[in-house]
């Protein structure tokens, strides 16, 4: 005698569990960012959403990678316990400037410290309230994303690859004379806007120097 089929009976029974789907990268990613923004909120601590998911929101091309915040040092503790509420797994890494937390593989990073200078209030009050993948949160200004990123440029880390589209995406929201004056002296950096120079993203730095013999007087800024 053949054994019985369950199978059908699983199928016609509503009350069967199914086992969730596990989301694809992007989506687990986006996921992570959402709420992480929401917990955050939530739990009252001012915070921002930076680095190239603040880019992206802004016009930049979308990161791949991970997505980055930035909070107080005196809010990390309440930043672990509301984003470990709201079902990620939070963890303590090497690092003594941003902890991480997952969902489904994807990392979120919580920064207190950028480019080795702490998270402050007048920071995050430069950001700017914006709808991010259907969620309203502060997304870090512009310019300070663009610094922050060349700021970390050097002989061990070099790659133009992601500055380059996202200067070109964001070029009429920075300021970039306060860019040149954050990253006056870093060599890798000023090559950088040695190149945005060249390429037309940029004109040159705004002056009130007068024009002096057989010198053209300065472009201005865009």
């Amino acid at each position: 005698m053949d054994e019985p089929d369950d199978s059908a009976d699983v199928a016609q029974n509503p009350e069967t569990p199914e086992t969730p789907e596990t989301p694809d990268e992007r989506t687990a990613l986006q996921d992570a960012l959402r709420l992480t923004a929401v917990a955050l909120t939530d739990a009252g601590i001012g915070f921002a959403l930076v680095g190239g998911y603040a880019a992206w929101a802004r016009g930049a091309p979308e990161p791949s990678h991970d997505a980055d915040f930035a909070v107080a040092e005196a809010d990390v503790d309440t930043a672990k316990s509301a984003i470990a509420a709201a079902g990620l797994d939070v963890r303590e890494p090497a690092e003594n400037w941003l902890f991480k937390a997952y969902h489904h593989g994807a990392l979120v990073d919580v920064l207190f410290r950028m480019v080795g200078d702490p998270v402050t209030p007048e920071l995050l009050a430069r950001s700017e309230v914006l709808e991010v993948l259907a969620v309203r949160m502060p997304v870090l200004d512009a310019t300070d994303i663009l610094s922050a990123k060349m700021r970390v440029l050097g002989e061990h880390y070099c790659d133009f690859t992601w500055l380059l589209p996202t200067a070109r995406a964001l070029r009429e929201q920075i300021d970039w004379d306060r860019v040149r004056a954050e990253t006056h002296g870093q060599p890798y950096a000023e090559a950088f806007l040695h190149l945005l120079g060249a390429l037309g993203i940029v004109g040159a730095p705004s002056t009130d120097e007068a024009v002096g013999p057989g010198r053209a007087a300065p472009t201005a800024v865009r």
